[in-house]
């Protein structure tokens, strides 16, 4: 991940960066409806997001007040290096920060293991989500 670094950030400032990234990931390359990637909820919402050398944005993720993690997103080219890692962690550490007991997310089927890897249990049956098999997941803080 050199080079890289995480900032959380504030919507009204990124927006356009944000959604940008979101709209390559998961309109163009899943499918997703692009009235369901755009719930709303942006506004309110603590944003990671992953900054190259450069200054462009390769990676966000967000989350609610809820400490409902989602919207992990990160640019093709730069997968596997660790940055979806530490966008999820950003996310975690602002959790404690504004002293959360937990957060949760709701994780694609093939993203489960990744998230299991940064502590968080899954729990409940398989759901669709915008067409997408996903599954409830859970990391309690403390």
């Amino acid at each position: 991940m050199a080079g890289v670094k995480i900032r959380i950030v504030d919507w009204a400032s990124y927006s356009e960066a944000l959604s940008s990234i979101r709209h390559t990931v998961f309109v163009e390359e899943q499918g997703v409806p692009v009235e369901l990637e755009l719930d709303g909820e942006d506004a309110s919402a603590r944003h990671a997001a992953a900054f190259s050398d450069d200054g462009r944005l390769v990676g966000t993720g967000r989350m609610l007040a809820s400490g409902k993690i989602g919207r992990m997103a990160v640019s093709q080219s730069m997968r596997r290096q660790g940055i979806g890692r530490a966008l999820l962690d950003a996310l975690v550490a602002e959790a404690k920060r504004l002293k959360l007991e937990e957060v949760s997310l709701g994780a694609q089927l093939p993203a489960v293991a990744f998230y299991e890897r940064a502590g968080f249990k899954a729990y409940g049956d398989i759901f669709l989500d915008a067409g997408i098999d996903h599954k409830m997941m859970r990391l309690v803080l403390g």
